[in-house]
């Protein structure tokens, strides 16, 4: 992942589907914007399930220079030909991250609203610090990543950042100077028509 003075947009796909129909749905969005990297998020443990949707969005993603990473799953990123790692545990599992799959690889950190967690991500080795959600959700009460740590990262730290979760395209238009890069998922995927709802999320960015 590299970062240019406009936002980039990163792809989250769907934490459930069925394959044979998201691949279609992958590809069109793929096609319409521009999307820096793919993260794969699937929900669950079932190893085949994971193998199996890894397989057809790296092929997805590789097809139109996308880069790939995958939540949390360190061990199926080389078997599977994916690009990095997106990590669920700030900066507790980076080295070993870096270790595993080596310099080349996207190592990510989710760090929530914590400034500390990412300068120890961002210390430790991560490519990307992710901070959110940017508002509540009806599964997150904790605390909210406000502008002002975008705004004191981008200005401090060289490391990129991703903004993610409840963004809207009002949020989206308030952070854009700030930030590196916007995870889309939900925002994408709820919508009736993916694409059209990426591209006024795109346009929101300027």
């Amino acid at each position: 992942m590299t970062s240019t003075d406009r936002p980039q947009i990163y792809l989250l796909t769907p934490p459930v589907f069925e394959l044979e129909s998201f691949i279609p749905r992958l590809g069109a969005v793929l096609d319409a914007v521009e999307v820096a990297c793919l993260r794969l998020a699937l929900a669950g443990r079932d190893e085949d399930a994971i193998a199996r949707a890894a397989d057809a969005c790296r092929m997805a993603a590789h097809e139109r220079d996308v880069a790939i990473v995958i939540a949390e799953h360190l061990k199926l990123v080389e078997r599977h030909g994916l690009d990095g790692v997106h990590l669920m545990d700030a900066a507790r599992s980076v080295r070993l991250a870096r270790k595993e799959l080596g310099a080349d690889a996207i190592v990510g950190a989710w760090c929530g609203a914590s400034k500390h967690a990412g300068m120890a991500a961002g210390e430790a080795g991560a490519d990307y610090v992710c901070f959110g959600p940017m508002a509540e959700t009806p599964l997150h009460n904790g605390a909210i990543a406000e502008r002002a740590l975008f705004s004191w990262w981008s200005e401090v730290i060289e490391v990129p950042v991703v903004a993610e979760g409840a963004l809207t395209a009002a949020l989206v238009a308030e952070l854009a100077p700030v930030t590196d890069f916007f995870a889309f998922g939900d925002e994408v995927w709820s919508a009736p028509d993916p694409v059209a709802a990426l591209k006024a999320l795109a346009a929101a960015m300027g």
